[in-house]
């Protein structure tokens, strides 16, 4: 039962280590969400901006100036918890794939390897709340950004939703967060 429980969480969180840094790298956080017959789709992400005209195809993007550059409150913090996430994961994984029982990493000691997973569920569980919250921030404050422009009655010719990169952030956080409490909660 221990030996399937861990490998159960290890895929889990290695699916969802995956999404996170998916997540991280793609550009489309935000997506333009307008009802009117639109001839590109524009998504902006948390490095750049893209356009996708829709007649033919092509696809144009402008990185933004600097890492260091005054950017949004949004960019910056979710930025800085999601690569916070991703090393935590990143680390957690690396430290599971050692404390699984299938390995012959410090097999003479099983009490080291339950503690090893366990150290690997609190790190996964730090990691995934972290990437939960810049997710949700990110979220909310394009949720708020919209609900300000709606109540001034403020029309810019496009408005943004949530795009998939956002929803894989979540989803990769809930996933790290599942696997956290099948290691920390469910292994003993």
């Amino acid at each position: 039962m221990s030996a399937a429980l861990q490998m159960t969480a290890f895929g889990l969180a290695l699916l969802s280590t995956l999404f996170l840094l998916l997540a991280t790298c793609t550009d489309c956080w935000m997506v333009n969400a307008d009802d009117s017959l639109e001839v590109s789709h524009k998504c902006r992400g948390l490095w750049r901006e893209c356009v996708t005209n829709m007649q033919d195809g092509v696809r144009t993007c402008d990185q933004y100036d600097s890492i260091l550059a005054d950017h949004p409150v949004k960019i910056v913090v979710t930025r800085t918890l999601l690569i916070t996430a991703d090393l935590l994961a990143g680390l957690a994984l690396a430290t599971l794939l050692l404390g699984l029982d299938c390995i012959k990493f410090l097999k003479e000691d099983p009490r080291v390897k339950l503690k090893m997973c366990c150290g690997a569920g609190v790190i996964l569980g730090l990691g995934s709340i972290l990437g939960l919250v810049g997710s949700v921030w990110y979220a909310v404050d394009v949720y708020v950004e919209r609900a300000m422009l709606v109540s001034h009655n403020i029309f810019l010719g496009v408005h943004y939703d949530f795009g998939w990169s956002c929803w894989l952030g979540m989803a990769g956080s809930t996933g790290c967060f599942v696997a956290s409490v099948l290691l920390t909660c469910c292994l003993y």
